[in-house]
């Protein structure tokens, strides 16, 4: 028994694709920093970069769907799964650590960079209106929040009408904060490059947008799943995985939205005010 497949000490087969998706993502990542220094090919190299992430995470989860349908996802194989989950968010809360720490640097010591004139923000820029937009999306990734959650305590209770419409709610509530954040972008007033004001801004934002893009791929390919039954009330961690990161993505606009457009636009002249 120690051997046979489904035991709870079952060990799944080696699996390249956490080392090809961080070969991907270093690729992207240079490949943006090549681009925004106007780096011949840099363009190319990060669309290149992103296009190995897509494909890591279309066949990653494959094989982890094939898995917990074939029974391999024991109760310890999914304990061991939940833990690389946690790791994986508590990166990701790293992650945007680094860009909070940028924002509050040049904010707290801006006489120390001569380009924004000892203020901040900077002098002569208008900052988007907090309460307009911003305070929009904040509201519907809140909503977000609750119907995710709906979602799950239906799924733990067997309703799966109850799951459908949480994650269809949700999905379409992700997908309504993705399109008012890009047209958002495109009536900034101001542009990305130029200030440390600027570059901040979008680069926190911006990730913060591209995760909830991610989650939102992910929403859906829990809906697909749900929809074929793969499901049940006692074993579900593609789905409990899909909420932990939602409610990740929750946690962090909201500290953006208070540190970015609430405390660092404040005193500032607002854009069409």
């Amino acid at each position: 028994m120690a051997g046979a497949k489904n035991h709870d000490y079952h060990i799944l087969p080696p699996s390249p694709w956490p080392l090809i998706g961080s070969m991907t993502a270093l690729v992207m990542a240079a490949g943006g920093i090549m681009w925004m220094h106007s780096q011949p090919f840099g363009g190319f190299v990060f669309f290149a970069g992103l296009i190995g992430v897509l494909a890591t995470m279309y066949f990653w989860w494959a094989d982890v769907i094939k898995e917990a349908r074939a029974g391999d996802h024991t109760p310890v194989v999914a304990l061991h799964l939940r833990y690389g989950m946690i790791l994986f968010i508590a990166s990701e809360v790293m992650f945007f650590v680094g860009w909070f720490w940028s924002w509050f640097d040049f904010a707290l010591f801006p006489s120390t960079v001569e380009a924004v004139g000892g203020t901040w923000p900077p002098k002569g820029i208008e900052v988007i209106d907090p309460f307009a937009f911003p305070l929009l999306n904040t509201m519907i990734l809140l909503c977000s929040g609750t119907t995710i959650t709906w979602a799950h305590h239906s799924l733990l209770h067997g309703n799966r009408d109850g799951l459908k419409k949480g994650l269809w709610l949700t999905i379409l509530l992700g997908a309504l904060f993705s399109a008012i954040q890009a047209y958002e972008y495109a009536h900034a007033p101001f542009p990305f490059a130029g200030l440390n004001y600027t570059s901040a801004f979008f680069m926190a934002t911006g990730f913060h947008g591209f995760h909830v893009l991610v989650g939102t791929i992910f929403l859906i390919v829990c809906l697909i799943r749900t929809y074929r039954g793969d499901f049940t009330p006692r074993q579900h961690f593609g789905f409990e995985a899909a909420a932990w990161y939602w409610h990740f993505v929750d946690v962090v606009w909201l500290f953006l939205f208070i540190a970015i457009y609430i405390w660092g636009g404040w005193g500032a002249p607002v854009h069409g005010g």
